[in-house]
């Protein structure tokens, strides 16, 4: 995988208006567990749920809910420094989104049964071995992601690493979800799609973007 930019310079940057963008932005919800069960009451309306784990600066999550007003999007990122600068970003109030400062192994504390769709894009790799169990992707992520589906389960990946990408696969194949789509070249394929920043400058370097989206039926 090529590196633009080192993740962990961009967590520690501090932006000098980091606490002011974050005290004074509508999307943020500061205590996301008291909406437990009742994320369709905040957004006021019974629309389906869209959540991007790991949204970056924000572009995919923003773009999203702009080209699609009847559903509702909430994106949730760990580091506060990278949430600052996507709010800085945000010109424009959409009532159908969200953001969450917050680790995705908390994610069970904060959703019940009303997630429809995941996102993970261009997630941290955790190329070793040691670290596997970081990924997203894999069985102490899926087992998290039970608890927050409604009902089925679809996931939708991206990723310009193809050691996680197949790690991915194997994972998902081992928790039962079918495949619906697996790409190899995104961007050379007539898949609809929405760029995040980081792909924008992937796509331009010539590096092909792998994308797979995958469903597990029911509630099992």
């Amino acid at each position: 995988m090529y590196k633009l930019e080192s993740s962990d310079n961009m967590r520690l940057r501090n932006l000098k208006d980091k606490d002011l963008l974050l005290n004074n932005c509508d999307y943020l919800i500061s205590k996301p567990h008291n909406y437990k069960s009742n994320w369709n009451e905040l957004f006021g309306n019974s629309n389906p749920i869209h959540l991007e784990i790991g949204m970056g600066k924000g572009d995919f999550i923003y773009k999203m809910a702009l080209q699609n007003p009847n559903i509702n999007f909430i994106g949730i990122e760990k580091y506060s420094n990278v949430l600052a600068r996507a709010i800085k970003k945000y010109n424009e109030s959409l009532p159908n989104l969200k953001i969450i400062n917050m680790d995705a192994l908390n994610l069970d504390n904060v959703f019940s049964k009303e997630i429809d769709v995941i996102y993970l894009n261009f997630s941290d790799p955790w190329p070793k071995k040691r670290t596997a169990n970081r990924r997203l992707t894999s069985s102490i992520f899926l087992k998290i992601y039970d608890e927050i589906f409604k009902q089925d389960k679809l996931i939708i990946m991206k990723t310009d690493n193809l050691g996680l990408f197949s790690s991915s696969i194997v994972s998902l194949s081992n928790y039962d979800y079918k495949f619906l789509e697996v790409n190899m070249d995104l961007h050379h394929s007539d898949i609809p799609n929405v760029c995040t920043e980081y792909e924008k400058k992937f796509s331009e370097m010539g590096i092909k973007i792998n994308y797979l989206k995958a469903i597990k039926k029911g509630n099992n």
